[in-house]
Formats: C-alpha cells, structure tokens, sequence
C-alpha cells in the first residue's frame, strides 16, 4: 500500500466517499441490479446503517506497518504531551497560587481551580466538532491545525499578568488546540493497523502514563529555578513537536487512480492540496447512533466515569490526612503511572486476540476492579496496602484506555469512527467535570474522604453492567441483518425462476401456434 496525498474515502466522511450501493464510475451494472424502492431501501438502509459503512465503497486493507510506526510514535508523542501537561496541573496550579495570589487565599484558590478544570473538560468537549473537521479536512491537516493553535495558545499563557486570562488563553485556547491534535491521533491508527491495532493503540496510550512519570520531576525544576512563566515557554517546545508530529499523518492512496496520480507529481508534499473541497451534507452524523450497540456503549462509557476519576483528583489529599507520617506520599500517583503504562502494552496485545466486540468485556473487567479499587481505598490502614491497591487500579485503568479506539471501530467501522471517537469523548466531559467535585462537598461536609471513595465505586461497576450488554445486542442486530439480506436473495432467486417459468410458458405458446 503506498501512501499518498488524498484522504482515503473511510477518512474523509460520507460525503466523499463513494455513494452507498452504487458502482465505481465507468463501471458496468451488475446484471438484474436496479435501484431498491420501498420496503427493498428501507432495509437495505437499515443494513447498512446497522453495519457501521459503506457497501458500494471497497474497503482499503491496512498496511500493518510501514509510515504507520512513524505514525504511532507521532500519536504516542500527541498521547504524551496533551495528557502529560493535563495530569501534571497540580504543579502548574501550585505555582500559579505562588505567582499570582496567596495559597491561603480561599478565593484565590478557588479562582485558579477553574483554569484547570476547564482546560480538561475543553480538550473532551469538543471532540464531537473535532470529529467534522476530521472528515472535512482529513487527519493530517486537523491534527497541525489544532496543534499550531494550542502552541499559541500556550504561549500566550505566559505573558499574563493575571489568573482570570488564562481561563481564555490556556483553559479554552490552549485546550481547543490540543483537542483537535488529539483526536486525529486516535483515528489515523485505524487507517494503518487492523490486526495489530490493540498492540498499537496501547503503546499510544502509553505515551501519556511515560509523560505523567517523567513530567513531573521536569516542571518541579523548572517552577522552582525558573518560575511559571518560562516553564510555560518550555513546555511550548513539546507542542511545536506535537506540531511537526501531525505531518506525519499521511492518508493512504484511496484507489489506483490516486496511485498513479501521485507516481506521475499529480500530488505534491503540501499540507493545502488544490483538489475540489465538498463539504459534508450532515455536519454531525447522527446516524451512527443507529447501531443499537454504540448507543449503549455510549451511555455505558460516561455513566461509568462519574466515579471514574474522583480517586486520581482526591488521592493525594486523603493520603496527606490519613498518613501524615509517610514521606514520599506521591509514589502513590507514581505506581498508578507506571501499571497504568504496563496495562495498556499488555491488554491492548491481548485485545488483537479477543474477536469483534468481545473486546468489551476487557472494558467491563476493567470498571470492575477500577470500582473495587476506589471502594479498597478507605479501608487501607496501612500506606504499603493503599500502593498495592494504586498498582492495581493503574493496571486496569490502562486496560480501559487503550482499547477504546479498537471497539468504536468494531462497533460503528472505519467510515465513521471519527465521529463515533468524538461524541463519546464529548459526553465523557461531563462526568470528567461533574464527578470530582462532588467527591470535595462529601468531604467538606463529612471531614473525611471515606463516604466519596465508596460511592465512588459505584458508578463504574453500574457503568461496566451496561456494557456487557453490547455483545448481545450487536450479535442480535447481526442476525436481523442476516435474515433481511437472506430473505432478499430468496425474493430474488423466485423472482428469476418465476421470470424463467414465464418466459418457457410464452415460448411453447408461441411454438404451438407456428405448429
């Protein structure tokens, strides 16, 4: 497969690719096909919808390697550096209260609070917009888009004389951008691997645990030798990388033409082709959530993440209260990074193994110890227990993440897992967002961390019931498609025999009558 500059049709959405149940142009009609009116389109629609793509279009068979590891490693860096920064915004929040306020200001902190929150929530958001412009634009040019805007988004955070301008500049500015980095990043794997995607997709995900170990000791140094500001400028250097990184996001040769085209310089190395621009009839396709077995995953996801993420915000104050005597208490968050790495290399392999949408029971195990975990938490007297129960939870949050891609292109194909990546990412925003701060007003009215981790607990093991209903329900919707398309081929096959019969029925009516 050799790459070229146009984006593949799976890529650039339904508007670009070829339209569903017609042939190629200059191709010759198949015989005894015509156009299907009535009850025929209306389940050939439901089929296709059912099945996630395209029939008219040939699907590209993935190259399993080649540009797709320079791929991966630019994905893995993407994974790295937006997720990195995140889950090191507690340093970066420390140095904003040294910098602009008092740490005892309650206000202050309050204020400061908010540029965190809101860039983490903004990255999720607006993925669902991410996701039309992937298929407008294609992957490459999103992905250097968002990470030119985030760069200066970055970068103007640090000539700020105030906390309330990095609520535009880094909350809404510098989290839009790497939110349409990211995203691309998760789509363009599907394009490269099939086989191997699982493996892929955790050594990607594995970028983010690499960063949150390593960034930490880097920004600890920079904020206390050369204040917050520079240390914003530093950390500009990982999204200019994250920008040349994009550019390596190159579409596949969407058919021989193209092939040909680009052996001949029909198509140049450049960011900005001259080819016709059409944009998408439907800006948002709502119709993936059609597919019965995405709609579910998409209540199940977010549902479990009300509680997902209380114990990652609110582990490090627990411990400083319940274990006031231990030093080196943030080796906690170390094990959670480090097993979180090693969970996504070793599920993400064991998912090339598990078939089609079985891939979702690593998901439902996965919230199941993750909710067992956060409920383990209280009940840790001793500090070596509560870093057993880090290691484990970090084991199976890396499971989680690592296999997401894999399942949306299992559930809803290629053609539409951009879109189907980003409306579940915008609705895991909310819980992102709504969860930990629920967790605070339990403890502020308890004194104590007990009741939120418990309930904590609950929802990913409400959330991971959900899921296990998925298989069933693809696997009925799978047999209702095969009995439509099955009673079809019958309609069909008595039709011919019923044309068959009339025509020996006129032929002997017309030799009785020479006789």
């Amino acid at each position: 497969m050799v790459p070229s500059q146009e984006e593949p049709a799976a890529a650039r959405g339904t508007s670009e690719a070829q339209p569903l149940g017609s042939a190629p142009p200059g191709a010759a009609p198949l015989p005894g096909a015509g156009p299907l009116d009535g009850p025929e389109a209306a389940a050939a629609e439901k089929v296709e919808v059912e099945l996630g793509g395209s029939v008219g279009a040939e699907p590209l068979e993935p190259p399993e390697g080649g540009w797709g590891w320079l791929v991966m490693l630019a994905a893995m860096w993407c994974n790295g550096s937006v997720f990195g920064i995140q889950n090191s915004c507690g340093l970066l929040f420390m140095s904003m209260l040294n910098t602009f306020g008092s740490k005892d200001d309650d206000k202050m902190v309050f204020k400061t609070a908010w540029v965190s929150s809101i860039s983490m929530g903004m990255i999720f958001f607006c993925c669902p917009i991410v996701s039309v412009f992937t298929d407008m634009f294609g992957c490459r040019k999103t992905a250097v888009m968002g990470a030119a805007v985030g760069f200066a988004g970055l970068l103007s955070s640090s000539f700020v004389s105030s906390i309330e301008p990095l609520y535009l500049t880094y909350g809404i500015i510098f989290a839009c951008g790497c939110s349409f980095a990211y995203q691309p990043s998760l789509v363009i794997l599907g394009h490269y691997f099939k086989k191997r995607l699982g493996l892929v997709n955790g050594i990607v995900t594995a970028g983010s645990s690499i960063f949150t170990i390593l960034l930490p000791f880097l920004l600890r140094v920079l904020t206390d030798s050369v204040g917050l500001f520079h240390t914003l400028r530093v950390l500009c250097i990982f999204i200019f990388v994250l920008f040349l990184a994009g550019f390596t996001y190159r579409p596949l040769a969407s058919s021989a033409k193209d092939k040909d085209d680009t052996a001949n310089g029909g198509h140049r190395l450049s960011l900005f082709s001259r080819r016709k621009f059409n944009p998408p009839k439907k800006m948002f396709n709502f119709a993936i959530f059609k597919v019965t077995a995405y709609a579910v995953w998409a209540v199940g996801i977010p549902l479990a993440l009300f509680g997902y993420f209380v114990p990652y915000v609110h582990l490090m104050k627990h411990v400083n209260e319940r274990f006031e005597d231990e030093k080196n208490k943030e080796v906690v968050l170390t094990c959670i990074g480090i097993t979180s790495g090693v969970g996504r290399l070793f599920f993400g392999r064991i998912a090339d193994y598990v078939p089609g949408v079985k891939k979702i029971y690593l998901q439902v195990l996965s919230f199941l110890f993750i909710g067992l975990m956060s409920m383990m938490i209280p009940l840790c007297s001793v500090f070596g227990a509560l870093i057993a129960v880090c290691l484990v939870m970090g084991l199976f949050d890396g499971c989680f993440i690592s296999i997401m891609a894999p399942i949306a292109f299992e559930l809803v194909g290629a053609q539409d897992v951009s879109q189907a990546i980003g409306f579940l990412l915008g609705f895991m925003s909310i819980p992102m967002t709504v969860g930990p701060p629920i967790a605070g007003l339990f403890h502020d009215k308890l004194g104590s961390y007990d009741v939120a981790f418990y309930l904590a607990g609950i929802p990913p093991l409400i959330g991971g019931a959900v899921l296990c209903f998925i298989p069933w329900v693809h696997s009925k919707k799978q047999k209702e498609v095969t009995k439509a398309t099955g009673g079809e081929k019958v309609e069909k096959m008595l039709e011919n025999q019923n044309s068959v019969s009339s025509s020996a029925a006129v032929f002997k009516k017309e030799s009785d009558s020479v006789i």
